[in-house]
This record gives C-alpha cells, sequence and structure tokens, in this order.
C-alpha cells in the first residue's frame, strides 16, 4: 500500500506554525526565528525561500521520496549556517572578523557583508528548525535526530579548521594552523560519508544510528575530538 505523501500547502502551514511557536519558545534555534516575528520585510523574504524548498520536498508523489528530499534541504542549511555560528564561538579581533567577511564576500562594504550574512543566518536557521520539524514530527524521520546533529557537529568542526588555516598570521597562529591544514581533507572526506549514510539510512532504521558504521570511533575520529574541544 503507497503511503501518501504531503501536499505543498500542509508543508508551510506547518512551517509557519512552527515558526508562530517560537515566540513562546526559550531554546537557542527559537530565539534566532523569533527574529523574523519582529520584522515582517524578514519574514517575507523567508517565507519566499522557505516556500521554494518546501517545493522541492512537495513535488514528489511518494512519502520515501519526500523524506530524502527533506533531508538533502537540510544539508545546505546546516552550512549556510556555519560562519556566524564560528564567530559566535571564536572570539576574533575586528581585523580577522573582516578578513572572515572578505573570503566569503570578497572585497566589497564590510557592514552590508555582516548585515546581509546575518539575515541569511536567521533565515536559514528558520528553515532548518521548520525542516527539522518536519522531519521529525510529521514524517517521523530518524535522520532528523542524532544523525543530521552528528553531521551539524562535523560540518562545523570542517568549516572551524577552514578558517582556523585562512586566519592564520602570526608564526604561533601558522603553526598551530598545520595541523587542522592537514587534517581538512579527512574531515572533508568524513562529512561525504556522513551525507551519504543519512541519505542511505532507512526512516525507522532497525539499529540506533550509534552502532552504524559512520559512528564507530577509530583513531582518526578519536584525535579529532581531542583537537577540537567538546564535542
Amino acid at each position: 500500500m503507497m503511503i501518501p505523501a504531503y501536499k505543498h500547502a500542509r508543508l508551510m502551514e506547518e512551517s509557519e506554525l512552527r515558526v508562530a511557536m517560537s515566540a513562546y519558545a526559550r531554546s537557542p534555534a527559537d530565539l534566532v526565528t523569533r527574529r523574523l516575528l519582529q520584522c515582517r520585510e524578514l519574514y517575507g523574504r523567508w517565507q519566499a525561500e522557505h516556500d521554494r524548498l518546501m517545493r522541492a520536498v512537495s513535488e514528489h508523489v511518494r512519502l520515501p521520496h519526500q523524506v530524502a528530499a527533506l533531508r538533502a534541504t537540510a544539508f545546505p542549511l546546516v552550512h549556510r549556517r556555519a560562519l556566524f555560528e564560528y564567530l559566535r564561538d571564536v572570539r576574533l579581533t575586528k581585523s580577522k572578523r573582516r578578513r572572515l567577511f572578505r573570503l566569503f564576500y570578497g572585497c566589497g562594504d564590510y557592514s552590508n557583508a555582516v548585515l546581509a550574512e546575518h539575515s541569511s543566518y536567521v533565515r536559514c536557521s528558520s528553515s532548518y528548525l521548520c525542516t527539522h520539524h518536519l522531519g521529525e514530527h510529521l514524517m517521523r524521520d530518524a535522520a532528523f535526530a542524532e544523525p543530521l546533529q552528528l553531521y551539524e557537529e562535523f560540518y562545523g568542526e570542517y568549516f572551524r579548521a577552514f578558517c582556523d588555516v585562512e586566519l592564520a598570521e602570526t608564526d604561533a597562529e601558522k603553526e598551530a594552523a598545520e595541523l587542522p591544514a592537514a587534517l581538512r581533507p579527512m574531515l572533508k572526506h568524513r562529512l561525504s560519508e556522513a551525507r551519504q549514510a543519512i541519505l542511505a539510512m532507512p526512516q525507522t532504521p532497525e539499529k540506533e544510528w550509534r552502532e552504524l558504521q559512520i559512528r564507530k570511533p577509530n583513531g582518526d575520529t578519536q584525535r579529532l575530538r581531542t583537537i577540537f574541544g567538546n564535542n
């Protein structure tokens, strides 16, 4: 028996209700999403962008294909939030903050780049919150529990290694960046493996995620957890 898929209107309705819930919730993700409710223009931009994301999901007529599309939608949202999360977690001097934005925005106006990136961060974080809600509570997809949380950790480690290497200036900083630079190919490979494992896993796996091969620690992953702090 074919399980019916969700209509586009239902996905948007659930997403908009989840955003509205942020007015009363106090999680860090809700505090970010609450900014949408404080600015009509920002909310309208998010709504249009999220509508396009959900159309890529709702165009599928079978639920398993929608589940796969929703998982694929989550990955770039994780990536697009990484810059502001790096700024939140790592204390940078003003000159390094400017260099960081030049890496991603070129030589344009710094203040405009910060404003644009923050707006993008709020919109992407809000869409990720909604996508997570749809995956967990509507589609009952196990990938939106530990697997995607682990992928977020992995991408954060990769992004931090990239930025630390690119921003190193002094001899001491360059020496400290040698190990992250050497590990970057492996971190990128680990991300690719995690992504493939998440896309391939069943909606309700027979095993807990922690028992899957991607979760099993080896010598490299143990060293990485020491290098990059509390993960």
